[in-house]
């Protein structure tokens, strides 16, 4: 059995309690407040100080004498006497600022996270998630948790899988991990949320809704794809339909049923455009015919057909070139395509904006900007001028581009 400590005496246990607490704050002790002391507990601290009255019931005592009197009762400091009867002194201060330096480097890991730069949008997501703290308690456990969440939001939009496969897929083998409650769905759905300028579901049928946005278990029959002048090489389904089109000068609509599993495919390996409006792949059939050179069609935000065509098209050699419109959802769009499909910008830079904004001097406002990845001065500038740009109103420009590699090709 351990000895006790001389001074742990229970008349004294108050005193010592009341130096703990106070030397674990971490900060500097001159002063301590002890009590309420009972008269065996007055007596005993009058002895060791050597007092020639008693204190009152809950005194106050300078440290250094304390600290003197202990020391040269037990030939010991105050902080070794006390950490020996009650424990470890602690420094909560310094533990506090261990903690904040944790916390902060978690949000600064997450806002850099190629996920989030990639779309910059998230830095909203990555705002609130700040501001509502830590979503398990400890940064540790809820970095695993962000890990996980921006290994879905990495595979998004899916290729039409059920939730559970994509669990399964993503998130060693836990077919529940995205199951609706858990933390992990919850931060996907908030950061989908965010990325598509939504409200965040409060509703199963809407969050089933922004998952299947994000690709997941979309109906194959009614996701698809607008393209022109697409030929692919290969005796499948796909190819010849996109052949038969093009040679035609109609547009081809590929759902994504036929995209997952086309036959015999592939793609063209030179530039293929794209824009973000299905009028100007009508503005490009009527100029060019049979002859367009070409060109894919996201309608907006892309469904898994598009994404699934534009990464089989770049998996196959081909540059991808994206056009949108300049706006704040068409900036968050073409963040999207850029960091799905590996596409570089097509005339969406802060000089094309500020020429194209000429042509519209009242048009109407962009909405919320966010950062634009590959251009750092084009949010500014669409601050600094209030004015979208639709597509439409450069699409001269865009096809004279497309003439252009016409002359090249031939």
């Amino acid at each position: 059995m351990t000895d006790r400590h001389p001074l742990d005496l229970p008349e004294l246990r108050p005193l010592w309690a009341a130096v703990h607490d106070r030397l674990s704050t971490g900060r500097p002790v001159s002063r301590v407040r002890s009590g309420p002391l009972d008269d065996p507990g007055r007596e005993a601290l009058a002895d060791l100080l050597g007092l020639d009255r008693l204190p009152g019931a809950e005194p106050t005592i300078p440290f250094a004498a304390l600290d003197g009197a202990v020391l040269d009762a037990c030939g010991r400091p105050v902080r070794d006497v006390v950490a020996a009867i009650l424990g470890p002194v602690h420094d909560r201060a310094a533990e506090r600022e261990r903690k904040a330096g944790q916390r902060d480097a978690l949000w600064e890991w997450l806002a850099g996270h190629g996920v989030v730069t990639a779309q910059p949008v998230l830095l909203e997501w990555v705002g609130h998630l700040r501001t509502n703290g830590l979503v398990d308690g400890s940064p540790e456990r809820t970095r695993g948790l962000l890990a996980s969440a921006l290994t879905v939001l990495a595979a998004l939009p899916a290729g039409g899988e059920p939730l559970p496969v994509l669990a399964a897929r993503l998130l060693d083998g836990d077919s529940h991990a995205l199951d609706d409650g858990t933390r992990v769905s919850s931060l996907v759905l908030r950061a989908l949320a965010v990325l598509y300028g939504t409200g965040m579901p409060d509703s199963a049928e809407g969050r089933r809704g922004l998952w299947s946005r994000a690709g997941v278990a979309d109906d194959e029959l009614s996701a698809g794809v607008l393209a022109v002048g697409l030929r692919p090489a290969g005796e499948g389904p796909v190819a010849g339909i996109s052949r038969i089109c093009a040679d035609a000068g109609h547009p081809v609509s590929l759902t994504l049923a036929q995209l997952r599993a086309p036959g015999g495919f592939t793609g063209p390996a030179g530039p293929v455009h794209i824009t973000e409006n299905p009028s100007v792949l009508a503005l490009a059939l009527r100029r060019f015919g049979h002859r367009c050179p070409p060109l894919v069609c996201t309608s907006g935000w892309p469904n898994t057909a598009v994404i699934n065509l534009l990464r089989r098209l770049a998996a196959d050699g081909a540059s991808l070139r994206y056009h949108g419109d300049f706006d704040g959802e068409g900036i968050r769009i073409a963040a999207h395509v850029l960091a799905k499909t590996g596409a570089v910008p097509w005339r969406m830079g802060a000089d094309d904006y500020r020429a194209a904004a000429t042509r519209v001097p009242s048009g109407p406002d962009p909405g919320r900007l966010t950062p634009a990845p590959w251009d750092t001065a084009l949010a500014g500038a669409m601050a600094g001028l209030r004015t979208a740009v639709v597509e439409e109103v450069v699409a001269d420009l865009l096809l004279d581009d497309l003439a252009d590699h016409l002359t090249k090709r031939t």
